[in-house]
């Protein structure tokens, strides 16, 4: 009698890859040593659960609870090969998945998973010195923002103030940009009182003392710089164009118009530059001056460097970028006042006309 031949087949795909890569990354086994559930809970364990899930959301694209029990039926064979526990259809319930949410949207556990997995992703890439780059995006979301804590209304960086949205900082790793910790908070938050807390979260991960922390004008707060001083890092930011900021600016300059300020060339790097001025990256000098600041009761005083620098290639794509800006003001605002025509409107009220001309100034 002929031997019946059962052969059951299923689509790999990347799954082997992206189970090993994050393996790899030691996440099933740092969620398992943080995460301890329950005692009758049974089945696949959390960590490995979580990293089954996480293929799927990558391999699929879809980040859908529903939809990872059907793709784990298709896969079964695949995941039992892959997995070092045994595996069920069932372990990938919309109930499994959403008691391993709950358990990391708690605070204490997230810090806690973050902070290790992060550590260990420092030694497997040898990034102890690495600078530290701190930034804030928003995402919008079709929610409504009314009764909903995360979820507001405010300056929209996706240019769509309509949508309700949240916010992210977050600090990477150079060279990889590699995240190594996270700050998500309502979207009408400001940028400035977050920097101290996500480098409080980061410096658990990176360790204290000797980094480059690097961020935009917003980080440039007193209180954030006094606090990066004070664990004993550095910081690099653009000082923002307020306050005292344009005035210094000006003093400091004052010794370069009367060319007794001695300015150090930075060449560029590589062959791309055909030309002298081209191959000039920047012109600057450096001064310090005296800061204090109060942080954690205590009063800090620290000699701040100043790098004073002009950029040729910026200085000509700003001229270029005012130089549009002009020539398309001055057509708006000699559309304004078109020679009388059919069809041509003409201002009656010398007010309207002078709100009208504002506001093609303010906009420009």
């Amino acid at each position: 009698m002929a031997e019946t031949i059962q052969v059951h087949t299923e689509r790999v795909d990347d799954i082997p890859l992206l189970m090993h890569q994050q393996q790899k990354m030691g996440i099933p086994d740092v969620l398992n040593e943080v995460i301890q559930p329950h005692g009758n809970r049974k089945g696949l364990s959390v960590g490995w659960l979580t990293t089954a899930w996480l293929s799927f959301i990558l391999s699929e694209a879809d980040h859908r609870m529903s939809e990872v029990e059907p793709w784990a039926e298709d896969h079964l064979q695949t995941l039992q090969a892959l997995l070092p526990e045994p595996v069920r259809v069932k372990d990938f319930t919309d109930d499994r998945l959403a008691d391993v949410l709950r358990v990391l949207s708690e605070d204490e556990t997230w810090e806690e998973v973050e902070s290790q997995l992060g550590r260990r992703l420092i030694r497997v890439y040898d990034l102890h010195q690495a600078p530290v780059r701190v930034d804030s995006t928003t995402v919008a979301v079709y929610h409504d923002e009314e009764g909903n804590t995360l979820f507001r209304n405010g300056h929209s960086k996706d240019h769509r103030p309509d949508l309700a949205q949240f916010k992210v900082m977050l600090s990477t790793l150079d060279p990889l940009g590699m995240p190594v910790a996270t700050l998500v908070v309502a979207g009408n938050e400001a940028d400035d009182g977050l920097y101290v807390p996500a480098i409080a979260r980061t410096r658990p991960v990176v360790g204290q003392g000797g980094l480059l922390y690097i961020g935009d004008s917003k980080m440039a707060a007193l209180a954030t710089r006094a606090f990066v001083h004070a664990g004993g890092d550095y910081y690099l930011m653009p000082l923002p164009q307020t306050g005292q900021v344009p005035q210094l600016l000006e003093e400091l300059l004052e010794g370069v118009w009367a060319k007794e300020q001695p300015l150090q060339s930075i060449p560029a790097l590589g062959d791309e530059a055909t030309d002298a001025q081209a191959k000039l990256l920047a012109l600057g000098f450096e001064t310090t001056r005296r800061q204090e600041a109060e942080v954690a009761g205590q009063n800090i005083v620290w000699q701040e460097r100043l790098l004073v620098v002009y950029s040729p290639t910026l200085a000509r794509q700003a001229r270029r970028g005012l130089a549009k800006r002009l020539k398309r003001a001055e057509q708006e605002l000699s559309a304004l006042t078109p020679p009388r025509g059919c069809g041509r409107r003409q201002w009656e009220e010398k007010e309207a006309l002078q709100a009208a001309v504002q506001r093609i100034l303010k906009k420009r």
